[in-house]
């Protein structure tokens, strides 16, 4: 498929990344953008020579927000019925994990999609903020629900209701992210971690995730349950048994991905 707001490329071994190239609004995310990266993610989610992605925008912006010219005349009714959060919903179906590459701004819709993905490596210059509140409006795409989660009631109130921008080092100190990288290296430093996970046993790292984002969806003894359930499904695999085999005999695993 041919895209025009996203470039794909593969880094490194079992790496696939897409980046939004739409600089000259700061890679402002609109309809097309997000269905594009769906696209594309789910092609990797299926691709078997892919095991970890990254998503990530240029020096100067991850995404400096929603594409506001797409809604500044559109009615609820319309809103509702072009369903432009779509692709945000479908983005939780994919199994493989999925690292943001900040450096610059990821602003509202911005900062709403760094978090949809499952790991953040930021920028020391990145800056993070949901500004909604200054167009008289609040973040659409799960900015007061992700960030709740992720770093509580009180410090959420404090970014959505003062719309104010919060540095790399904030959102590392609050949970938001998960590495904080020199300047220079912000696309390494994700393409690293991305190459890290890509050596691990595919399937373990699929259930691993799965596990960890149904924390936030399942009381603490349902999540438990479901977390056994997964490590007893892993015992299944010839991952492994390799694994485990290659720990006691003081060896490297060689991983099959089944």
């Amino acid at each position: 498929m041919q895209y025009d707001n996203i470039i794909l490329s593969s880094p490194a071994d079992g790496v696939g990344a897409v980046q939004l190239n739409r600089p000259k609004v700061l890679n402002a995310l609109n309809t097309k953008t997000m269905s594009e990266i769906l696209h594309a993610m789910q092609a990797y989610d299926a691709d078997p020579n892919i095991r970890c992605m990254i998503l990530h925008g240029d020096e100067r912006a991850f995404a400096a927000g929603a594409d506001i010219r797409e809604m500044s005349d559109a009615t609820a009714v319309q809103m509702m019925v072009r369903n432009p959060f779509s692709a945000w919903e479908d983005m939780r179906g994919i199994k493989k994990p999925i690292i943001a590459a900040v450096s610059g701004f990821a602003l509202g819709g911005g900062c709403e999609l760094a978090m949809l993905c499952d790991m953040i490596v930021a920028s020391e210059t990145a800056q993070f903020g949901q500004p909604e509140i200054k167009l008289g409006l609040i973040p659409g795409a799960g900015g007061t629900q992700r960030m709740t989660k992720a770093i509580g009631k009180a410090r959420t109130m404090d970014i959505v209701l003062t719309g104010r921008n919060f540095t790399a080092q904030e959102a590392f100190d609050l949970g938001l992210v998960s590495r904080i990288v020199p300047a220079a290296e912000w696309l390494e430093g994700a393409i690293k971690m991305a190459k890290e996970i890509a050596s691990m046993p595919a399937i373990a790292v699929r259930e691993g995730k799965e596990a960890i984002l149904k924390s936030f969806d399942l009381s603490i003894e349902m999540g438990l349950e479901f977390e056994r359930k997964n490590f007893y499904l892993l015992l299944t695999t010839d991952d492994a048994h390799e694994g485990m085999k290659a720990f006691m005999e003081k060896r490297m695993p060689v991983w099959k991905g089944q």
